[in-house]
């Protein structure tokens, strides 16, 4: 019969935890013992430091050369950001005989343990918590007065950076760090045993239901412990112990059971919170601590994307990156993912997603002998609905995600399943239903993956991706403890170490009628991440089509001049990467600290890393264009001209289809009068018709006479009122420089609603629930205003070849905007060039146009094809999607017409009723304070058509709103004898785009790349100019897989599916 009373549940629980309090009772608790011996004298640790100057980020082999002065615990290293190199020389006690010796080390900042050889051999993390990482095993077994010299690098950060007063506020230059904690130590390891047994046992009390028999015998087991253990008596543990052992030996049983695979994994975000030279120093320490691991678990296994941080560590940690490589063949460094970074999957083009793949999946199949199976990527915000095509063209079969489980709104229905793309390509995809890719291997992260696994009757397994990430650490010795423990426990599932490769094999082997989902996987948050940090969308943009051009003009020229103009594959590729790596899905998508912007944007050489950091979008845009003016130069054979030389124009169309189009050439003497003159009389405007596809032809200036053509023109009506006018179409727009009518000519047709404005721009309050730069919310629609009224409308262009107004107004009292509105001679598109100043706290600007148009869905441009999503909030999963994703169009359709909403690098649409808007803008404050704040550039346009989108050419209206024609002048008599010339045409298939040209990645043969974009059949005849000898449909990998017939007269005939991406290989004479 008991002698004491019955205890409430809630007090016994609150009891338990105190036993193992870092903050409560620790000199009575279980911490109390977790270390026999302990000395933080000065007589057995000698410090001395080097401050590294300018915060600079330096090498081994500088660091040794620096200057040393005496340190002591109790100092403080800063600013934010700054390195300090310590000098180490340990002395073990002598009287420490036959025990573990730890270095313990805690400045509650990151550092990295160095051997006196330049060896990085572990990382460590300061402060408390999950993260903690402050222990270096000097030695397993003393023998007492052991000498150890090594050298410790200080990062002055922490893991997730130098945030002011919070994870995700924008960080604080001038934080210090006061190195707290400097000693040697031995563990008491039958303590630490204990430890690791009671949190699991504790924690299954809390975590299964306490309605259950296993929980209450769990609590009974955690109080009988706490009853037991003493502090002064190390008997009590063995005691303790004793009855740890006999819970935990109690086995899961028989029956069917749901198998969980445990995976270590070190998501290391490779920027955010901290710049990219930052995340090239936080790979090695991650790292180089699981190599360390893996010496002592010998089960344990680690997976680890991203090439391009296997790249940095091969540069920069080449001795680590060896040792990594040796443990990748033993089976237990698991390269996977299959792409350079972990990229944002919203907003980079179709070309990216493979060049993604591409360098990926090739850096690890010659470094690592294999390509990856399982395409990884845990943390990005959405999943167009063309990647699982580009995942099989890549050979990939797997895929694996997390981030729908943040879902705001929707709970997303699946765990494993098949994903469907556009084309009907499907992946089996798992979603770990722990809902985490940071476990800490306790009981309540397998009792989740039962709970929230919404396949079990298709499927019995689960993944559960362990150890600290985003700001990297990965897993600690802590967890692989516990999930020894957790291996086979009555009351939890099974759970075993185990090769994410085997387990989607067993998945795909054993589980049957698994569900599928079609099309996108749209995530339900961070829906402002299509529009922050505008100038890197504009940049991504630009970017990725002036490599585009350059890659084809290199092709061509390279053909065409084969003993003077080699292909430069190796600049090419530096470039790619440098566009590859800001498609990282914290860098492009905006949500990272202003740092990593001023590293993509400009060049800027501060480090150790100065021979790959800070070029980016600069680099990328001064070498693209001197090797595009370099290919033209080949393929015009063009030489300086005297100013006295009468010129003439060559034109090279990039796009594969003919054009005709008014461009803006400098003025030059050479080439005489002009039809029509900008406003500065320093350029001129051309009308060049029927530029053939893919190839060059001349052009006169003198022949932009459009004869019978109704031209361009532009009028005041009143004095309130103006008119744009052409052949197509005839605009009105108010004072406002807002639209109030635009009629189709030729349809007889308004097309702006009776009382409503198109071109009226928006501004909205958008103050997020807590992800500044990430989110906007459905409630932001409650709350916007008018802006840009009051200003002033002027007659800029009057024709005949372009006309255009000038409008120029106030948005508030501190953001201005500045807009030329234009109509040529020869399209019904208005294009908008707009400049804003933008000087806001929290706002969002919107453009928005009604139209007379009726229809449910709105159709967006998405990576090779397009997507429709509802234009009304009948549902919850229609309301959710308020703000979503498009690339370089947007269009409302119904029976007969339609207008599409074109941009130029802008990503944020909404369509609303009959209602389209385009995100220009926002200011969130965090992590960037400074986040849009500036001068912007971009152009939309609007393009009205005959027919549905189905039947019009928006797609190919959208390609030559983003793609100028090349205009080059030559000397006339070269231009005059110069015949048209199309490298490769497209013929029969107006719904086949020719996207891409490039030279093979291992061979002189030519790479074209081609997809369907209306969701169609089609057979297509692709024709050359060149000496084709023979075509092979291949992979994105570029293997050879099926030859196809091809002869001079006829070129080749190819078939396609809806949505289908082809990719050729081209093999010339």
């Amino acid at each position: 019969m008991a002698s004491y009373p019955r205890v409430k549940r809630q007090i016994t629980v609150e009891r338990c935890e105190k036993l193992l309090s870092e903050h409560f009772f620790t000199d009575l608790n279980l911490r109390s013992s977790l270390y026999q011996k302990c000395t933080n004298s000065e007589k057995y640790v000698q410090l001395s430091v080097y401050k590294v100057p300018d915060l600079k980020r330096i090498s081994f082999e500088e660091a040794v050369k620096g200057t040393y002065k005496p340190a002591k615990r109790g100092d403080s290293f800063g600013p934010s950001w700054s390195t300090h190199w310590f000098h180490i020389h340990v002395t073990v006690p002598d009287d420490w005989k036959h025990d573990e010796v730890q270095f313990i080390w805690d400045a509650n900042n990151e550092g990295m343990i160095w051997s006196t050889e330049g060896v990085p051999i572990q990382g460590l993390t300061g402060g408390g918590g999950d993260t903690r990482r402050v222990e270096y095993i000097l030695t397993r077994q003393s023998k007492g007065g052991e000498k150890f010299e090594f050298y410790l690098e200080m990062a002055c950060n922490e893991l997730f950076g130098n945030g002011s007063n919070g994870l995700i506020n924008p960080p604080d230059p001038d934080k210090y760090y006061t190195l707290k904690q400097v000693e040697l130590a031995v563990p008491n390891h039958r303590a630490w045993r204990l430890f690791h047994d009671f949190e699991i046992i504790l924690e299954m009390a809390k975590s299964i239901p306490d309605n259950t028999m296993r929980s209450a015998q769990a609590l009974h087991t955690a109080n009988h412990i706490v009853n037991v253990f003493r502090s002064d008596d190390e008997n009590s543990i063995d005691e303790a112990l004793e009855i740890s052992r006999e819970f935990l030996s109690h086995k899961n049983g028989g029956g069917t059971h749901l198998r969980v695979t445990a995976i270590g994994n070190c998501h290391i975000d490779t920027a955010w919170l901290w710049p990219f030279d930052e995340t090239k120093r936080k790979v090695a320490r991650s790292w180089s601590t699981q190599v360390g691991l893996m010496e002592i678990y010998p089960e344990y296994k680690f997976a680890c994307s991203q090439a391009q941080q296997f790249e940095w560590l091969q540069t920069y940690y080449p001795a680590l990156f060896k040792k990594i490589k040796e443990k990748s063949a033993d089976g237990q460094f698991l390269p996977i993912g299959g792409t350079w970074v972990e990229m944002d999957c919203n907003i980079p083009s179709g070309e990216s997603f493979c060049r993604q793949f591409l360098f990926g999946q090739r850096f690890f199949e010659q470094n690592f002998g294999h390509r990856c199976k399982v395409f990884w990527l845990p943390d990005t915000f959405g999943y167009s609905a063309q990647l699982p095509q580009i995942i099989r063209g890549a050979g990939l079969k797997y895929f694996f995600t997390q981030k729908l489980s943040w879902n705001n709104i929707n709970s997303f229905p699946n765990t494993t399943f098949y994903w469907i793309g556009l084309d009907g390509s499907k992946v089996l995809t798992h979603m770990c239903p722990a809902e985490t890719y940071v476990a800490q291997c306790r009981p309540g992260e397998l009792i989740r993956s039962v709970e929230n696994h919404k396949d079990k009757e298709f499927s019995d397994e689960a993944l559960l991706l362990f150890g600290n990430g985003d700001g990297g650490g990965g897993p600690l010795a802590s967890m692989l403890e516990r999930l020894h423990r957790l291996k086979d426990i009555d009351g939890l599932p099974k759970v075993e170490i185990g090769s994410v490769d085997d387990f989607y094999e067993r998945v795909e082997r054993n589980s049957s009628e698994l569900v599928s989902w079609k099309g996108e996987l749209y995530f339900e948050l961070h829906r402002g991440t299509y529009t922050s940090q505008g100038k890197i969308k504009r940049y991504n943009r630009k970017s990725e089509l002036l490599l585009r051009d350059v890659e084809l003009l290199s092709t061509f020229a390279s053909q065409s001049d084969q003993k003077n103009c080699d292909y430069p594959k190796d600049t090419l590729d530096g470039l790619w990467k440098y566009v590859l790596l800001n498609q990282f899905h914290d860098v492009l998508p905006g949500s990272s600290i202003e740092s990593v912007y001023v590293d993509a944007y400009k060049c800027e050489l501060t480090s150790k890393f100065d021979d790959f950091t800070p070029q980016f979008y600069e680099e990328v845009e001064r070498k693209g264009i001197e090797l595009r003016e370099r290919a033209l130069g080949t393929l015009f054979k063009s030489s300086a001209s005297s100013p006295d030389t009468e010129e003439g124009l060559l034109v090279f169309n990039t796009l594969g289809w003919d054009r005709t189009e008014v461009v803006e050439v400098p003025v030059s003497s050479g080439l005489g009068s002009f039809t029509q003159y900008a406003v500065d009389k320093k350029s001129g405007y051309v009308l060049v018709k029927d530029t053939v596809s893919l190839g060059i032809q001349s052009v006169d200036v003198g022949t932009s006479d459009i004869g019978d053509i109704s031209p361009a023109t532009v009028t005041s009506v009143g004095h309130d009122f103006y008119l744009l006018e052409n052949q197509f179409v005839k605009a009105t727009f108010d004072k406002h420089g807002r639209l109030t009518s635009l009629i189709d000519k030729i349809k007889d047709r308004e097309i702006v609603p009776p009382g409503q404005f198109g071109n009226a721009f928006k501004i909205y309050e958008d103050i997020p629930l807590f992800w500044d730069a990430w989110d906007v919310e459905i409630y932001h629609l409650q709350k916007g205003r008018d802006a840009g009224l009051g200003g002033t409308v002027k007659i800029y262009d009057n024709g005949p070849l372009r006309a255009s107004l000038i409008l120029e107004t106030k948005l508030s009292k501190k953001s201005s905007l500045r807009q030329i509105i234009s109509l040529s001679v020869f399209s019904q598109r208005l294009d908008f060039e707009t400049v804003v100043n933008w000087d806001e706290n929290r706002q969002f600007l919107k453009v928005e146009f009604p139209f007379d148009i009726n229809c449910d869905y709105a159709t967006y441009e998405t990576q090779f094809g397009f997507i429709q999503r509802p234009t009304h909030y009948n549902t919850s999963w229609d309301s959710a999607k308020f703000e979503v994703c498009g690339h370089k169009f947007a269009d409302l359709s119904e029976y007969g017409y339609g207008v599409a909403l074109l941009n130029d690098c802008k990503y944020g649409y909404a369509t609303h009723g009959n209602v389209m808007r385009l995100s220009l803008l926002r200011s969130p404050k965090a992590p960037d304070e400074h986040c849009d704040i500036g001068t912007h550039e971009f152009k939309y346009a609007i393009y009205p058509h005959s027919g549905s989108f189905l039947e019009s050419n928006v797609v190919r209206e959208a390609y030559q709103f983003n793609v100028p024609l090349l205009v080059r002048s030559t000397p006339k008599e070269f231009t005059q004898s110069y015949k048209p010339r199309s490298y490769f045409s497209v013929e029969n298939a107006p719904n086949v785009i020719l996207d891409t040209v490039k030279r093979a990645e291992d061979s002189d043969e030519i790479i074209l790349r081609l997809y369907e974009a209306y969701g169609g059949h089609a057979t297509a005849r692709l024709r050359s100019s060149l000496s084709v000898e023979s075509i092979f449909e291949t992979n994105i990998m570029e293997d050879e897989q099926n030859p196809i017939e091809y002869d001079i007269l006829g070129g080749a005939k190819i078939k396609f599916k809806p949505f289908q991406l082809i990719t050729l290989k081209v093999v010339l004479r």
